[in-house]
């Protein structure tokens, strides 16, 4: 068993994951795992960063497929006998101008961002090392989108005992709410993505206060952050950060130093803690 220290990176073969990955790679001293679904596009990015003198590696990873998340937990555990650094990057949007009905847009986006990244985390979360950091990537949209809820969702939503069984529950009721067209009567805003992304910072919140009662010997971070309006895919080419500059956030927190107390359960923005 290797006892390299290692990162790894979700959705890592464009865009923000990219440059997360890139980062890692100069700043991190130890393995880092570039993954993506797809074999042939992670494979190409591997590729092209070994071109620029970087060494990562990879391995596939479909957050949407349990069998592919528990794959890669027994290929961490066993050769490394765990994980340093976890970056839950991976995630979708509809674009504003998609025609796809809103329920179908909600139940995707929903599976994807809030679904298959927890199950990530129900995966990897245990493998997480002492002084381990993880990052959850969510967005200023789930900010946006919270303060155009109801007053009760924002009261559940911000509250420091909301359970992670509690908020699967709210998540699912936002997915059927669209399907039977009364998400706005519920007090949901009519954004999936931002909806999902309130899921994934309140997802954070949970999770870093099981890591303290659970493990707080072990003083490891958990955040959640948003890596700003980024040239990608995903923003478009309007959007007024590089990809490199999206990811000085995320691997800000991801490299927290080990003696480091926080921040931890936090929502990040611009490397500083903003006001959930």
């Amino acid at each position: 068993m290797s006892s390299t220290p290692v990162a790894l990176v979700t959705g890592g073969n464009k865009g923000i994951g990219f440059a997360i990955v890139q980062a890692l790679c100069k700043q991190f001293t130890g393995d880092v795992y570039l993954t993506a679904r797809d074999p042939g596009r992670g494979q190409a990015a591997v590729t092209k960063l070994h071109e620029e003198g970087l060494n990562p590696l990879f391995h596939q990873l479909d957050i949407e497929d349990l069998q592919s998340i528990r794959t890669l937990r027994d290929f961490l555990k066993e050769k490394y006998g765990g994980l340093n650094i976890l970056v839950n990057n991976a995630g979708i949007a509809f674009k504003v101008a998609d025609t796809t009905p809103f329920a179908i847009q909600a139940e995707v986006t929903m599976r994807t961002n809030f679904f298959a990244t927890r199950d990530v985390c129900t995966e990897l979360l245990p493998l997480i090392k002492p002084h381990g950091r993880v990052v959850n990537v969510s967005s200023m949209v789930s900010v946006s989108a919270l303060a155009r809820c109801s007053q009760d969702l924002q009261q559940k939503f911000r509250s420091d005992t909301i359970t992670e069984e509690e908020l699967v529950k709210l998540m699912t009721k936002f997915v059927e709410d669209t399907k039977n067209g009364v998400h706005e009567k519920e007090g949901w805003p009519n954004t999936a993505y931002g909806v999902s992304k309130i899921g994934v910072t309140v997802l954070s919140r949970i999770q870093a206060r099981m890591l303290a009662e659970e493990r707080k010997a072990d003083r490891i971070l958990l955040n959640a952050c948003c890596p700003g309006w980024v040239r990608t895919d995903m923003a478009g080419p309007n959007a007024t950060k590089s990809p490199d500059e999206g990811a000085e956030t995320p691997v800000y927190l991801a490299l927290l130093a080990p003696d480091a107390d926080g921040p931890h359960g936090q929502f990040v923005s611009e490397k500083k803690v903003q006001k959930w």
